[in-house]
């Protein structure tokens, strides 16, 4: 099962050709299970270009297995303490929200396909955080 982060689907829905991005065609092609989050959900839809492409977009991920925090306040808590253990171990992510993707990940027992180098940062600091192994080499 997997969690695709907002790195993936903004290349993906560009019509890229890059290796992450026809990893996740083989996945939807494929029976894995491919999801997201509302918080890539959100990521996604708010790069929008029109009406039409947010309804678009919408519908299409409406159609995905959408994985939630697993508590709404104890997800965010364990996300601030995935980011304070980065920071002591000289790693601090970019943005907060890739910590609480990398949590709703370690929660769902997921991998996650992404291309952003704060994931990269994470999984060395939170070996948990299991990454996609073709996509650990984000730029």
């Amino acid at each position: 099962m997997y969690l695709v982060d907002t790195s993936v689907w903004v290349d993906f829905l560009r019509g890229s050709e890059a290796p992450h991005v026809r990893t996740l065609a083989e996945l939807l092609a494929g029976e894995e299970i491919v999801g997201t989050a509302p918080i890539i959900l959100q990521e996604i839809l708010q790069g929008a270009d029109s009406e039409e492409r947010f309804d678009q977009w919408r519908r299409y991920f409406a159609d995905l297995r959408c994985y939630v925090p697993s508590d709404p306040v104890q997800t965010y808590v364990a996300a601030a303490k995935l980011y304070q253990v980065c920071r002591r171990a000289g790693k601090s992510p970019r943005s907060s929200n890739d910590c609480l993707i990398a949590r709703i990940a370690i929660e769902h027992e997921l991998y996650l396909l992404q291309n952003d180098r704060d994931f990269d940062a994470i999984s060395s600091a939170v070996p948990e955080l299991r990454l996609h192994p073709l996509a650990q080499q984000a730029p």
